[in-house]
C-alpha cells in the first residue's frame, strides 16, 4: 500500500528547492502530492510541468470550483513545509483563504496527521502572533516542528534555504502518523 503525503509549500526560501523535498519524501516511501500557496506557485510557474512529472500528480494552488472533481488521491498525512510566517499566522487565526491553508486546517479535524515546519527569520519569529499561532495549531493536534526539534529560525538575511531539514520533517511525520 502506498502512503499519500500532501506536501504543502509556502512562499518561503526552501520552496525554490521543493523538488528536493519531493525527492526526499519519495525516497521515504511516500506518493507525494504538491500544493502551493498562490505566491509559491508563481515561483515555479515557468517550470511547473517538472513538478507534475516528478510527482505524477497535478500541482494545486487554488481551490477547485464546485463542479470540478478532486484531482488528488486522499492524503494519509500532510506536511506543511516550508511554512511561512504569513501562513502560520493566517492558519492560527482561522483564515483559510488559500487551498494551502484550507486543506490542512480541515484535515487535522478529520483525523489526518498534520505536521508543520516553519522557515522564517528570528525577527519575524519575534512577533507575538507567532507564539500564539503555534500554540493554537498545537492545541488542534498539528505537530509544529520548530526550534531544536525542527527548524530553528535564522538571523535576518542569513537563512540557507538549500539546507532546509527535510529529513527531520519526514521523520516527524512518520512519528506523528505512526508509520
Amino acid at each position: 500500500m502506498t502512503r499519500v503525503l500532501y506536501l504543502i509549500a509556502c512562499a518561503a526560501g526552501p520552496t525554490q528547492f521543493i523538488d528536493d523535498g519531493v525527492c526526499a519524501a519519495q525516497a521515504d516511501g511516500w506518493d507525494v502530492c504538491l500544493i502551493f500557496t498562490p505566491s509559491a506557485a508563481s515561483w515555479w510557474e515557468p517550470r511547473m510541468q517538472e513538478l507534475v512529472e516528478l510527482t505524477g500528480h497535478p500541482v494545486r494552488s487554488r481551490y477547485k470550483r464546485p463542479w470540478e472533481k478532486d484531482v488528488l488521491p486522499k492524503a494519509d498525512a500532510m506536511l506543511v513545509a516550508p511554512m511561512s510566517c504569513t501562513t502560520l499566522n493566517k492558519w492560527g487565526s482561522g483564515i483559510s483563504d488559500t487551498v494551502a491553508i484550507g486543506i490542512p486546517s480541515e484535515a487535522v479535524h478529520m483525523g489526518v496527521p498534520v505536521l508543520a515546519m516553519p522557515y522564517f527569520n528570528r525577527a519575524q519569529g519575534a512577533q507575538p502572533a507567532v507564539a500564539r499561532s503555534v500554540a493554537v495549531l498545537r492545541e488542534q493536534g498539528v505537530l509544529v516542528l520548530d526550534g531544536p526539534d525542527g527548524y530553528e529560525s535564522h538571523p535576518p538575511k542569513h537563512g540557507d534555504p538549500k539546507a532546509f531539514p527535510w529529513g527531520r520533517a519526514l521523520a516527524g511525520i512518520r512519528r506523528h502518523a505512526g508509520f
